[in-house]
């Protein structure tokens, strides 16, 4: 099969169609809710809080909860549906993640997406944990991942999942194929592809973006949510403080499956590392939508369908044509 990553891929313009990019309509159903872009900031706990999940529920983009704090869970749920806020959280496969899901039913608080959020997801742990929450929680919307292969996104589906999260490593945080010698990093992108074709339901395509292009090239791919860490780190809505280096300002990421995440030095396959500060994250999402409005005019069209549709070249590595970026 062709393989190719974000840098190798150079999607093909057609005639435009519109007078301005300000017609354009980038907006997303996925799920019950339809949203503003098809992105939505990674569960991880340097990236989205409590505070943060509100803003951006209030404001028409999608999140999802990391699910480390695990005792507030319920009460996240609580707070945001009597805000009037849709509720979407993190949920793993041990134990006590079952009797979360059984106090979630048994209280009556129905998230509309619960994510079960695991590294490797082509898992009978996960496919137990799906039948389960569909069991018990039938109106949730359930998201299920991370997955490599069309196999593993046939299975989720088959259990009952109701969309998929397609991507083992290819974040900027994620050492899972120097550590393991496995994962989609380096061909994320063809990985997306891959899965897709396999999919009858929608798929989230997780890591990997490092441009806002990306955006573009994940839905021509097939993707129906990009899910993005590096970028939405460092705002002033992200968790963490501000940290001053070289009179510089930096906020921390690391990975979710890292030693500073995990408590400890096990199983580890995410690194920690400063990412400059960017200020608030509403410029940073202006930006992405009016750049993908931007993306949908080179298609020749007026909302994402246009994306799906256009050629592309594999341009392997040569994007910048030696500009360092």
């Amino acid at each position: 099969m062709p393989v190719f990553d974000y840098e190798d891929i150079q999607l093909v313009p057609n005639k435009c169609i519109v007078k301005s990019r300000s017609e354009i309509d980038t907006k997303i159903k996925f799920g019950p809710m339809t949203f503003k872009i098809p992105v939505v900031p990674a569960n991880m706990q340097t990236i989205i809080d409590e505070p943060l999940a509100a803003w951006l529920a209030r404001n028409g983009y999608f999140y999802i909860m990391h699910r480390f704090n695990e005792n507030e869970r319920l009460g996240f749920v609580k707070r945001m549906h009597k805000e009037g806020l849709f509720a979407s959280i993190s949920v793993g496969v041990k134990t006590q993640e079952y009797d979360f899901i059984n106090s979630l039913a048994s209280e009556r608080e129905v998230p509309e997406y619960i994510t079960i959020d695991i590294a490797h997801g082509h898992a009978e742990t996960v496919i137990d944990m799906i039948k389960h929450i569909k069991r018990k929680l039938p109106g949730t919307f359930v998201i299920a991942g991370n997955v490599g292969t069309p196999e593993g996104v046939r299975e989720l589906e088959n259990a009952g999942a109701d969309a998929t999260k397609v991507g083992i490593g290819p974040g900027k945080a994620c050492i899972t194929k120097l550590k393991t010698g496995f994962g989609t990093g380096g061909w994320q992108l063809a990985a997306v592809r891959l899965c897709s074709k396999a999919a009858s339901k929608p798929i989230i395509a997780d890591g990997g973006i490092r441009y806002n292009g990306d955006i573009a090239k994940s839905v021509r791919f097939g993707a129906s949510m990009c899910m993005i860490g590096s970028l939405f780190a460092g705002h002033k809505e992200s968790p963490g403080k501000i940290i001053e280096k070289d009179g510089q300002k930096y906020k921390t990421y690391f990975g979710s499956a890292s030693q500073y995440q995990k408590g400890q030095y096990k199983n580890v396959e995410g690194k920690k590392m400063l990412v400059p500060y960017r200020g608030n994250i509403s410029n940073t999402l202006r930006e992405m939508h009016e750049d993908l409005q931007s993306s949908i005019s080179y298609a020749g069209g007026r909302n994402l369908t246009a994306l799906r549709k256009v050629d592309y070249v594999i341009v392997k590595n040569s994007i910048f044509n030696g500009d360092n970026i």
